[in-house]
């Protein structure tokens, strides 16, 4: 069989399961549903498919599930922003590669961290350079650099980074101090625009010989986007694009490439599945909402289908109408800002099953009013045990 045939016929078996879970439980508070067979393709395109080695940006969704299942596939890096993703980490991996870089620390965070082994550091200013004292041999510290350009769906770049000249100061002080010096760079989120990586790798091999300074490591951070089914020629052609750009401006001796994606690591293997509490004149209220795991939409489009089903985990008919969408919390901010289409027919105590859920959404639910996702079913452990390692094909 086939790829493409053995993928559709895993989802439409993920599909059946979950009317079987409709028909069966009749949940009435939100499910996460992690797809485990999807998250290990997955990780095996990003293991096999990019030119260099892969880490996992943890704030996408520090599930222990989800650590799990990337350390079954392969991964073994990770990148943490956190203490508390570092133990997550570790947790899953104990003997993990862990890249601290988030670039702004405070003194405490930087001992614990040490205590936990951190292979690369990440810096965008003098000040946090001289906060990280002293570094075990063969560290790295990776200077963060932004051009302060578009290609995302929004812009990294006004948070961290440092410009081209200050990145030429800090990478020359990064190798004045014996630690190992590298670069690192966001284009931004969902970006698809190989051109965003090929400047910046430009731009990146014009600070190191600025510098005077032979680079270890050239991190390109995260921003692949989540594809749609079939997209994967997107991605290649980006991971073709680095890597080209990579043997261009660095002829001589090409540094170590890193990626970290998170979003385009895990938002197509988890479903959510939430229950309709109420209709009214075009508006629908479920039982999560902004405060849960749709959070990311209040700030961005994201990347999702959403497909109604009735009771009995059948699809609901009718005409596709738009419907305003409110969260169950007592806030009337809580709503997403823009409408949904579903069928005409969708009434009270139906489903919407949404696709695309995997990033940012477990990561930013909050107690607010009592809600919010908590329960996260693992497919895989409805057939087979949990925990279990089985590598997709």
């Amino acid at each position: 069989m086939v790829a493409g045939a053995q993928n559709n016929t895993q989802v439409r078996f993920d599909q059946a399961r979950i009317a079987t879970l409709i028909a069966e439980r009749q949940p009435d508070d939100p499910i996460a549903i992690l797809r485990p067979w999807v998250l290990r393709r997955t990780a095996l395109s990003f293991l096999n498919g990019f030119p260099g080695q892969v880490s996992y940006a943890v704030k996408a969704n520090p599930a222990s599930d989800i650590l799990h299942n990337l350390v079954c596939a392969g991964v073994s890096t990770f990148d943490v922003a956190s203490v508390a993703e570092m133990h997550a980490a570790r947790q899953a991996m104990p003997n993990a590669r862990l890249h601290y870089h988030n670039p702004v620390r405070s003194a405490s965070e930087i001992t614990q961290a040490k205590a936990l082994g951190i292979a690369s550091w990440s810096v965008d200013r003098m000040s946090e350079l001289d906060k990280l004292g002293q570094l075990t041999p063969n560290t790295q510290v990776a200077v963060r650099l932004s051009l302060k350009r578009g290609g995302g769906a929004y812009d990294f770049g006004s948070k961290f980074g440092a410009s081209p000249d200050v990145a030429t100061d800090l990478l020359r002080a990064v190798a004045a101090r014996g630690m190992t010096p590298s670069l690192t760079f966001h284009p931004g989120t969902q970006c698809t625009d190989p051109a965003s990586w090929a400047d910046y790798i430009a731009a990146c091999a014009e600070v190191a010989q600025r510098a005077g300074v032979r680079l270890a490591a050239l991190n390109v951070g995260g921003g692949f986007p989540a594809l749609p089914r079939g997209g994967e020629t997107l991605r290649q052609r980006l991971f073709d694009t680095i890597a080209a750009a990579n043997k261009a401006h660095f002829p001589d001796q090409p540094p170590q490439l890193w990626c970290e994606p998170g979003r385009a690591m895990v938002a197509d293997a988890m479903w959510l599945l939430l229950r309709v509490k109420a209709r009214g004149d075009g508006v629908l209220t479920l039982n999560d909402g902004l405060y849960g795991a749709l959070g990311e939409w209040r700030d961005m489009p994201v990347p999702a289908r959403q497909t109604a089903l009735n009771q009995q985990g059948r699809p609901v008919t009718g005409k596709l109408k738009p419907f305003t969408i409110f969260g169950p919390t007592c806030d009337s901010l809580d709503r997403v800002p823009a409408p949904w289409m579903l069928p005409s027919g969708i009434a009270d105590g139906d489903y919407i099953l949404i696709s695309g859920a995997g990033a940012y959404s477990l990561a930013l639910v909050t107690p607010f009013n009592g809600y919010g996702t908590r329960e996260m079913l693992n497919l895989d452990s409805m057939v087979e045990p949990a925990g279990q390692c089985r590598l997709a094909g």
